[in-house]
């Protein structure tokens, strides 16, 4: 219901139907290991200058379609996905709504992300990494997407004042992006430090969502009685 007003269209033709995949994938097979083509970001968006805001493993896409919907004239969006079928659904859905500020894209995030925000005309303003596969076993922790490599390679092309979300269902997984992002306060300060209007709860995790929509994994989780455990961060102007 949260996301009805869109009115994507639940029926489509050919093989973006009822799409099927699988829910986690193992971003390390080689078949994820080819970096994705940078897009002629003025073909991608009306006006490629705007700030940018990058959903790393977009999923569906309805959040990121919400968000741009709402701020035609303010940002452009990008999701990064690392199943095919659903950038091809929510390309369709782009269409669908003539929407020039959003864009899909089939990658895997720690291959490509650098490649693809380094060549941006406008400012990387914005990085979520919304409820992350887990790869529970702790030998598949390497499949993790929050990893140094990512870290840095977000830090390093974030505009100053830009900013971070992550956030999980999952505590371990939520502590262990905390960790990382936490190790880089020389660069990152949490948003509780800059804005007193943003509250946290007694171990640090943001009381309220600051997106103003839920993702679908979001809205699932708190169904069943779950936690969402937040942090927003922002890259220090000095």
């Amino acid at each position: 219901m949260e996301y009805a007003d869109l009115n994507l269209s639940h029926i489509i033709s050919g093989e973006l139907g009822h799409v099927r995949v699988r829910q986690h994938v193992n971003p390390l097979s080689s078949s994820f290991s080819v970096p994705a083509r940078i897009p002629d970001w003025k073909e991608v968006f009306r006006d490629p200058t705007l700030p940018l805001m990058v959903d790393i493993g977009s999923g569906s896409g309805r959040f990121l379609i919400w968000l741009a919907k709402r701020n035609r004239n303010i940002g452009n969006y990008l999701g990064i996905e690392i199943r095919q079928k659903l950038v091809n659904r929510a390309e369709h859905w782009i269409k669908e709504l003539a929407l020039d500020n959003l864009h899909f894209l089939f990658a895997n995030a720690t291959v490509s992300f650098r490649q693809l925000v380094v060549g941006y005309p406008g400012p990387l303003m914005f990085v979520s990494i919304l409820c992350p596969d887990p790869h529970f076993k702790k030998r598949h922790h390497k499949r993790r997407v929050v990893q140094k490599p990512l870290v840095d390679s977000i830090i390093n092309n974030l505009a100053p004042g830009g900013k971070v979300f992550v956030q999980s269902d999952v505590l371990e997984v939520a502590l262990d992006m905390r960790n990382q992002f936490d190790a880089e306060s020389d660069m990152l300060r949490h948003i509780d430090e800059t804005d007193l209007s943003m509250l946290c709860d007694k171990d640090g995790w943001l009381l309220n969502n600051p997106m103003g929509i839920r993702t679908e994994r979001e809205i699932h989780a708190e169904f069943e009685g779950a936690k969402i455990y937040r942090r927003l961060y922002q890259k220090r102007t000095s």
